[in-house]
Formats: C-alpha cells, sequence, structure tokens
C-alpha cells in the first residue's frame, strides 16, 4: 500500500464551543490545528484541510482547503469525501484523517491503521481506543483510512442520507485499529471551554 495522504477535518460548526473554528484555538501557545498539523504531516505523502467557509482564515497553513462537496454540513462523511476527490487528483490511493480538535493523537497513526488494514482490496479502517473504567471499546470515527477508490460510492451514500461513519465503513467490512490510553487520552476533543482549558493542563504534563 502506497503512503496515504492526510485530510485534516474541520468542517463542523463548532457549537458547543459558541461557534467559529475550535482548531484555531490557543492549545500553550499554539492553535490546535497547529499541534495537529505537526503530529499528521510527518506521517502522510501530502495534506490538506477539510473546511467551509472562507478558506482565508487558514492561509497561514500553507494547506490547500477543501469545502464539503455535499451541502448543509451532513458530518465528517462530508469531509472524507472532500478528501477522497482531492486525493484522486493527487493520484493517491488512500486518506487518512483526523480531526482539527484532537491535539494529542497518536504518532503512529497512520501505519497502525495501515497494518490493520493490510490485506484488504479496499482498505478502510477506523482508530478505536477503549474506556479504561468500562473496557469498552470506541471507535473515532473522525480517525481513518479510507480509499479513493470507494469515493463515488460514498457520494451516493451521503446523497441517499447517510450520516452515520460506521454504518458507511461496516458496510465496507472497515477494521479497527486500537490503540492504547494512557496518561493522556490519545483522542481527547475539545468540544468546550471547559475540555479547551483541561486540554491545556494536559499540554504542561
Amino acid at each position: 500500500m502506497k503512503q496515504p495522504v492526510g485530510v485534516i477535518l474541520a468542517g463542523g460548526r463548532a457549537t458547543r464551543m459558541g461557534g467559529g473554528d475550535k482548531g484555531l484555538l490557543d492549545l500553550n501557545g499554539k492553535s490546535i490545528l497547529t499541534h495537529v498539523i505537526e503530529r499528521l504531516e510527518p506521517q502522510v505523502a501530502g495534506l490538506a484541510l477539510n473546511a467551509n467557509g472562507d478558506a482565508d482564515r487558514f492561509a497561514n497553513t500553507g494547506l490547500p482547503v477543501l469545502p464539503d462537496s455535499i451541502a448543509e454540513f451532513p458530518g465528517p462523511l462530508a469531509g472524507v469525501l472532500a478528501g477522497l476527490d482531492w486525493a484522486a487528483g493527487q493520484g493517491a490511493d488512500t486518506i487518512v484523517t483526523a480531526a482539527a480538535d484532537t491535539p494529542f493523537f497518536p504518532c503512529d497513526l497512520v501505519p497502525q491503521l495501515m497494518l490493520a488494514a493490510e490485506g484488504m482490496a479496499q482498505p478502510v479502517a477506523l482508530a478505536a481506543s477503549r474506556d479504561p473504567d468500562s473496557g469498552n471499546l470506541w471507535r473515532q470515527p473522525t480517525f481513518g483510512l479510507w480509499p479513493v477508490s470507494l469515493r463515488d460510492d460514498l457520494r451516493a451514500a451521503l446523497q441517499d442520507g447517510l450520516r452515520k461513519v460506521v454504518m458507511w465503513t461496516d458496510r465496507h467490512g472497515g477494521v479497527l485499529a486500537e490503540f492504547p490510553v494512557g496518561r493522556v487520552d490519545p483522542f481527547f476533543n475539545v468540544n468546550t471551554p471547559e475540555e479547551l482549558a483541561q486540554a491545556r493542563r494536559m499540554a504542561k504534563e
């Protein structure tokens, strides 16, 4: 499998944060988005950002900005589709997505997703982590490996009203790559002002 390109998903409306771009919030001297870029860029063959609205607000990243092609904010799958369409133009076979509000995700995200999907004709894999209290395994639907070959299938599913990531990945035999939860939950994401304060504390530990 060729090295994937990366797509950072920042197309949400951040309603619990009061609107705006969560990724542009400061996390101990750098934006959350900068933390995400610094973790993902070394793992991929190229990088883009999925976001809606005025692309100029992300100009300092130097990344191509990919708006959703499906109207009315249908969720992260629309960002995946935008990434797949862009990747097709880059000659890539797969993309790996990461959320713009999750600054501590694993530095081996991409190789572990590729390992989990090894041997699949159309590799679809999601990251997962286990709740340390309940032991339940939680799928992380914004962190995944997606094949460009399924972009038209995904487009049709979105146009038919599908919105849940795991419903689509299950259709295509998606596998899981489990990541350990240590001192810091690698998939901790910032949705509220309280979680932003928590992330700032975690980043100092």
